[in-house]
């Protein structure tokens, strides 16, 4: 017999080869059927495989994002499946999962083209390969039996793939008459699968190496039921109406030029007063905190980075170092924010009165993306951090850490970010190589994070794995009006770099001793920030940061006069305002402003020029009557004020 524990600690025993399928079958027939992937001592398993010693476990659904990747990896295969039916000689690169979906990188035959033309057919050959109900099986295969498999198939990707793998680790999947290379894990059978969508096609070098071929990139989806995937869809049109792209250019907010180089967005006049504003926001609440301002450069000497330890992490993909004529001596554009805080704390000597000190600076960075992965404003090469960095004693962690949670709902609150989830994310239970740090640090910084969640009474999902190479971290995932998932807002706990980097303050003691560091970013970067904000107000921004309040409309050009006058009252009182004069009807101007996401119509004619009022709609909630301009002032500074209220 050999003992189950489960995530709430409750433990059974069970015979050793028990799978979690058969763990499932013993809590409920239901729980059976839904059950995808199991994680068994933090490493997610098939659900079928035989636990055979004492093991914790955590069952996953299709509701789970574990149980998600399970499923669509496994789909992938069967995509794979398919793919070489209707294409003979078709050679697969690799098929992961990703935020939504999968995809597979196919070396198509010489003359086959594949289009979008061809994606039922596609779709129908998975559905029937699927009714077959064929089970995934695993088998481990030594590394050369799995070379002389993919060197007699013909498939050089997969031949390349398993030479850079070590022996004894590699295994097979097979599911009726396809085998892959794969590490799993999969669903049971093919069954399971009962709706999948090929989404799009797109070209995507070996590796992400330009230097390589480029392949052809199927993306797809697939769903347990039918009606999830129909649900998929007008979810996705949705995202289509509000992707921040389109959105961005018809408010002209923000743009691109290839000049300029991709990934380096500009903004333009709209679009910088909207990032402006959301920086005096969040300035004004880090002045209320206690939060000082730094400026640091674009550049460092790269032994800074080597120092800090993000060359060796993140070098590959940085921005080459920039040689100066001094022989030797070289720069890199700035991939993080947080060394350069570090010397400006080292800058004069600490005291533990000076403590915390906390420093906040919108410091822009820069990473070397590969071209495939850029789009918009979520993933670019040159952005800029809401950083501040918070340096105090460890006594006053605690308090330090919970003042940033503060911060980080306040901000989603007003941004009505209401949906949201947390997610603890530590190190690796077993694998500590790829983290920098004493045991002793990490397992104070871990529990810290653990009970200043615990003190907010917030619930929050344990990752392992999950954390950044110098520290573990709390990270915020908002759900947007369309139901997608960002993560936006980290907090990060380090004990690390304030030894790196020699960190020391004078203890009441006299005697010196190292600060604890928290890297906090409420909003993620300024651009990616922007980005999820479009698309969840559909660029219908709240009423303080939409870049125009009040638009005012004339009934004819006699009453422009009078419409200016309305205008410069509301820019006097700082209300954000323009006049429309175009010599165009009222309902098209109505209109036209309306599809413009502008809050405030004011409509001025004879009636209201004579009696020096204002007739007021507001979007979304029709006509609000006639009134005097300073009744209108009055009513927008209550609506501001009641969204930026602070509530702890």
């Amino acid at each position: 017999m050999i003992k189950i524990t489960f995530p709430d600690g409750a433990n059974k025993s069970y015979e050793s080869g028990v799978s979690g399928l058969d763990i499932a079958k013993s809590i409920s027939h239901q729980l059976a059927k839904e059950v995808v992937a199991v994680k068994v001592d933090g490493e997610i398993w098939d659900a079928h495989r035989m636990i055979e010693k004492d093991a914790r476990i955590q069952l996953f659904t299709f509701e789970d994002r574990e149980g998600k990747g399970a499923f669509w990896h496994s789909s992938a295969h069967l995509m794979a499946e398919a793919l070489e039916f209707f294409y003979p000689g078709v050679k697969l690169g690799i098929g992961p999962t990703i935020e939504n979906g999968f995809y597979y990188d196919i070396d198509l035959p010489e003359g086959a083209v594949l289009t979008d033309s061809e994606f039922k057919k596609i779709e129908d050959k998975i559905l029937e390969l699927a009714r077959q109900d064929a089970p995934y099986i695993r088998t481990e295969v030594s590394k050369s039996n799995a070379l002389e498999t993919f060197t007699t198939k013909g498939d050089q990707y997969k031949v390349e793939l398993i030479q850079d793998l070590t022996d004894g680790t590699i295994t097979f999947y097979r599911q009726g008459n396809f085998t892959d290379l794969c590490r799993g894990p999969h669903l049971p059978s093919t069954g399971y699968i009962k709706a999948i969508k090929l989404l799009s096609i797109a070209g995507a070098y070996w590796r992400g190496n330009e230097k390589n071929k480029q392949l052809t990139r199927v993306y797809a989806i697939s769903f347990p039921k039918q009606k999830m995937l129909v649900e998929y869809l007008e979810r996705l049109e949705e995202a289509k109406k509000r992707d921040h792209r389109k959105l961005g250019k018809e408010l002209d907010l923000f743009t691109f030029s290839a000049k300029v180089g991709m990934g380096l967005p500009l903004w333009m006049p709209r679009g910088a007063q909207l990032r402006e504003r959301l920086e005096n926001f969040l300035k004004k609440v880090q002045k209320d905190f206690g939060y000082l301002p730094v400026i640091t450069p674009h550049i460092g000497n790269k032994e800074l980075y080597v120092t800090s330890g993000h060359f060796a992490k993140y070098g590959k993909d940085s921005f080459q170092p920039i040689s100066t004529p001094q022989e030797g001596e070289e720069y890199l554009l700035k991939p993080m924010n947080c060394p350069h805080h570090c010397e400006i704390y080292n800058a004069r000597p600490r005291s533990y009165k000076d403590l915390p000190l906390r420093f906040a600076e919108f410091g822009t960075v820069y990473r070397y993306e590969q071209s495939g992965e850029l789009h918009g404003l979520t993933r670019v090469r040159g952005f800029t951090q809401d950083d501040a960095h918070i340096f105090c004693r460890p006594d006053q962690l605690k308090e330090e850490f919970l003042k940033v949670m503060d911060i980080v709902l306040y901000i989603f609150r007003v941004l009505k970010f209401d949906d949201f989830s947390t997610q603890i994310s530590l190190r690796d239970q077993s694998d500590h190589s790829k983290y920098i740090g004493s045991d002793e640090n990490w397992i104070k910084a871990e529990n810290a994070i653990i009970e200043a969640v615990k003190a907010k009474g917030i619930d929050a999902v344990v990752e392992y794995g999950e954390a950044a190479f110098y520290g573990p971290k709390l990270d915020f995932m908002v759900k947007d009006a369309i139901g997608r998932k960002w993560q936006l807002g980290t907090i990060q706990v380090d004990y690390n770099l304030p030894e790196r980097f020699n960190l020391e303050y004078k203890g009441n003691d006299n005697l010196m001793h190292r600060p604890v560091m928290i890297h906090r970013a409420p909003f993620g970067s300024m651009e990616r920030f922007v980005a999820v904000l479009i698309e969840h107000t559909a660029g219908k921004f709240p009423l303080w940061l939409t870049p125009e309040q009040v638009v005012v409309l004339p009934l004819s050009d006699k009453f422009n006069e009078y419409a200016k006058k309305v205008s410069e009252l509301l820019e006097n009182s700082d209300i954000r305002s323009f006049v429309d004069e175009r010599n165009e009807k009222i309902g098209k101007k109505i209109r036209d402003n309306e599809l413009r996401k502008i809050p405030y119509l004011v409509i001025v004619g004879e009636k209201e020029q004579d009696e020096q009022l204002i007739s007021v709609r507001k979007q979304g909630d029709g006509d609000k009557g006639t009134m005097k301009v300073e009744d209108l002032v009055k009513i927008i500074d209550q609506e501001i004020q009641q969204a930026l209220v602070f509530k702890q």
